[in-house]
């Protein structure tokens, strides 16, 4: 009996779905892997730089550029303004205190004065004019006093005669009795006499002090108008180098006005501008030091300026001992400024990457240096060698530190030769 045999098919079918499956794999495998492992790009070691975290002494410590600047210096500011009659001195020469510096006119200002002189003398004169009569009058007390005593003492023996003539009836009895009514008279005139002068003492006492104390200010004043005049001949107020004194014949001078400034020649100190970052360590007496010419000289923070321009303070440091020989006012110097003790830490050299990452998060390079990824630190304090590592980092692991900018948003390097 015939049968129908069966016509075998080739299996290219079956490879083509296999084939299609494994590369659908690849592609998901290659996906997963991208997103696990983030961005990766080709870089070459020598473009790049690698450092070793180490364990060592941390210096904490900044790095400042100061300024020289005056430890002392007096403005000079016009009293009274004027006209620059002549100057007698030029611009950064050397004064002595009380030495004549520039002379001014004013016009107004001496009539000014001449009629408050000639009125305060005018006032000294009605008050000198006062007290002459108060002096009189104590002595016109003084007078009536004598003459009422002399007529008591006159009235007293010729009564008393009287009484003895009458006595005897050689005279009337109203004659005694006028004398003895001009008698009781005097006396009683001689009472209220005592209390006008008691009176007249205690008020004229008043008085007078009054005026001498009107007077003595009258004085003052008169002084106060005649120095006015004496500052139109301004003198240096203390000894030192004149800086800033630019002013010629002619010139129009306000009152209040600057004309220039007196430092002290032989004592300076240091001015610097500090980031803004390092506000909250900066404090009164903290030290600085200083080297020139092979010596080491210490300073002393003295004064913080809290204002902030251009992300930047300014401090003041003073010597403790003694400056540099040699040193002059607007020259830079190069200090450090210390923050706080030394101590030992894990430390990786201090590198552009900083700026990039505001150390947060750092490339570590593997122990065979072909790759380097990303991994999150915590970084401490810095000078301008080293940063303090607080975490994240073992001290013998590689970082890269030089700058991130041409491969910020990698995740991973692969580091070629």
């Amino acid at each position: 009996m015939d049968r129908k045999i069966a016509k075998k098919s080739k299996p290219w079918g079956k490879i083509s779905l296999a084939l299609l499956a494994v590369g659908s794999i690849a592609v998901v495998s290659n996906l997963y892997s991208a997103q696990t492992t983030g961005k990766s790009l080709q870089v070459a070691q020598q473009n790049i730089t690698i450092s070793s975290v180490s364990y060592g002494t941390f210096e904490d410590f900044i790095p400042v550029r100061a300024k020289v600047t005056p430890l002392k210096t007096v403005y000079l500011d016009a009293v009274e303004g004027g006209r620059v009659e002549k100057v007698l001195i030029e611009d950064g020469a050397i004064v002595s205190k009380g030495q004549p510096i520039v002379k001014l006119s004013n016009t107004q200002l001496q009539l000014d004065v001449m009629r408050n002189e000639a009125a305060v003398t005018e006032q000294l004169n009605n008050m000198r004019s006062i007290e002459l009569s108060l002096e009189q009058n104590k002595l016109s007390h003084k007078r009536n006093l004598i003459e009422i005593d002399y007529q008591i003492k006159r009235l007293t023996r010729l009564v008393e005669r009287e009484r003895v003539i009458f006595a005897k009836g050689s005279i009337s009895d109203n004659a005694l009795r006028d004398n003895e009514d001009l008698l009781e008279y005097y006396k009683n005139r001689r009472q209220v006499t005592l209390e006008s002068q008691k009176t007249d003492n205690l008020m004229q006492a008043q008085q007078l002090a009054f005026l001498r104390e009107t007077n003595q200010r009258l004085e003052e004043s008169l002084v106060f108008a005649r120095a006015n005049m004496e500052n139109l001949n301004m003198k240096a107020p203390v000894a030192g180098k004149l800086s800033g004194f630019d002013i010629e014949v002619g010139q129009s001078i306000q009152r209040g006005e600057r004309i220039g400034q007196i430092d002290d020649p032989s004592a300076f100190k240091l001015q610097a501008s500090v980031d803004e970052f390092y506000l909250e360590r900066i404090d009164l007496g903290q030290p600085a030091t200083l080297h020139r010419n092979g010596a080491e000289f210490t300073l002393t923070i003295s004064k913080i300026y809290p204002q902030v321009n251009n992300g930047q303070f300014r401090i003041d440091l003073t010597f403790d001992d003694h400056q540099p020989q040699g040193i002059r006012r607007g020259q830079s110097l190069q200090t450090k400024l210390t923050l706080g003790d030394p101590s030992e830490v894990a430390l990786i050299p201090n590198g552009a990457f900083y700026q990039d990452t505001g150390g947060n998060w750092v490339f570590v390079v593997s122990a065979d240096g072909s790759v380097a990824t990303k991994r999150n630190v915590t970084l401490g304090r810095r000078n301008n060698r080293f940063i303090e590592v607080l975490d994240g980092l073992d001290v013998g692991e590689q970082v890269i530190t030089s700058p991130y900018s041409s491969f910020i948003d990698m995740s991973r390097l692969d580091l070629g030769s």
